[in-house]
């Protein structure tokens, strides 16, 4: 990774930064998830979005095991760098709960 870009990143303690997914075309939020350094690499250079998972504590390329892949076309870095956007087109299911979305259920405040 560009060591600009990695020096402007805001880690967590855990050495991760959030993630937010958008769907290219209509800015639709897709999903959060979390990458470190080496995802965010992958990510950059295969556009293929790559995440790293905090409960099994390893890399994870979007729809690996589902089929439901992001491609990424842009990746934005916030100005407090500590969150990155991707924008992507989603093939099938954003959530791992097989929703469009993982915004779909749960409407707190309309």
């Amino acid at each position: 990774m560009d060591p600009a870009v990695a020096a402007r990143l805001k880690r967590n303690a855990a050495g991760l930064v959030c993630a937010v997914a958008q769907r290219h075309g209509t800015g639709e939020v897709l999903m959060v998830a979390w990458m470190d350094d080496e995802a965010l690499h992958r990510t950059l250079t295969t556009r293929r979005a790559t995440y790293f998972s905090r409960s099994r504590q390893r890399l994870w390329v979007k729809g690996e095991t589902s089929g439901h892949t992001q491609y990424v076309h842009e990746v934005r870095l916030d100005c407090d760098g500590d969150t990155v956007l991707l924008v992507v087109d989603q093939e099938g299911a954003a959530c791992h709960t097989g929703a469009a979305t993982c915004f779909d259920e749960d409407v707190l405040l309309s």
